[in-house]
């Protein structure tokens, strides 16, 4: 039986930070980062049986096209998909009256819908990226016995390659559900390897006014190439949330709707309508497959 401590659940039995019981999510889920980005997509639901939020953990299930969809706002960083994976897990995998593991066990389809900015100056700003391989820069994963999951051999490429400083921790790399690619794929898509930065400033080379350790380091990226493969955006979620998956048994996608060039140094005129695409995308290709992806 799993500890009160470990797995913590508010009075009404839901769990924590979630705020959320088994009966109100879907099978097939949509993870976005921004608690306000939650309705730009549930709008064009067709009813909305659920809804609920605690602090940046806005939460909503309901019906689109005959299909059953819920969105969650994750929020910032990997440390967040720490919390919203694991308390997901425990809703569908774990009996939360007995407190123990189920014998049959569920998987879960996430495709994230986040917004990145591109290293590479031939993907221009507005349009689409999907993350073949997550490069975890944030560590989160080492946390846990990740090896049966990890791709060391891109791993060490990318540490020899950039002279990474092991006081960082060590990357890792995990790929992405094959199935949900294949589901979402498109020639005009662009595919790479996203790196998830462990912060927003330092982390992926922004100077205000402090020195960084390695002011080389997106350059280095940007020139990392594994068996032809590019690292295309940076961002802070998307190896998390394929690590935890891959780990948990779930299935997971991240897309991106590239809103700068970093490498360029340009930024969308309009990356709401950017987002809004991806968004129309994302639903018109999932809602194709009846009730469940």
């Amino acid at each position: 039986m799993i500890a009160a401590s470990e797995l913590i659940l508010n009075p009404d039995g839901s769990v924590y930070h979630l705020n959320l019981k088994p009966e109100n999510i879907a099978h097939d889920i949509i993870f976005v980062g921004d608690p306000d980005r939650v309705e730009k997509i549930t709008h064009l639901f067709d009813s909305i049986e659920f809804s609920t939020q605690k602090r940046e953990f806005k939460t909503q299930t309901g019906n689109y096209k005959g299909k059953r969809l819920t969105v969650i706002s994750t929020g910032i960083g990997a440390d967040n998909i720490d919390i919203v994976l694991n308390e997901l897990d425990a809703l569908v995998n774990i009996d939360l009256e007995t407190r123990k593991i189920k014998d049959k066990l569920t998987s879960l389809n996430i495709i994230r819908i986040g917004t990145s900015g591109a290293l590479q100056p031939d993907i221009p700003v507005d349009s689409f990226v999907i993350s073949a391989i997550g490069l975890g820069l944030d560590c989160m994963l080492r946390s846990y016995q990740s090896e049966t999951v990890t791709i060391p051999f891109l791993e060490n490429a990318f540490v020899k390659y950039t002279n990474w400083n092991p006081n960082k921790g060590q990357p890792y790399a995990v790929a992405c559900s094959e199935k949900l690619a294949e589901l979402l794929g498109n020639p005009s898509i662009y595919k790479g390897i996203t790196a998830t930065a462990g912060g927003f400033y330092g982390p992926q080379e922004r100077v205000l006014r402090l020195a960084l350790q390695d002011e080389k380091l997106n350059s280095k990226m940007d020139s990392f190439n594994y068996k032809g493969t590019k690292i295309t955006n940076l961002e802070m979620e998307t190896a998390a949330i394929y690590g935890l998956s891959a780990l948990l048994g779930h299935q997971a996608i991240s897309l991106n709707a590239i809103i700068a060039n970093r490498s360029n140094g340009t930024f969308s005129s309009n990356p709401d309508a950017t987002i809004e695409k991806l968004i129309d995308y994302v639903l018109t290709q999932i809602s194709k497959k009846g009730t469940q992806i």
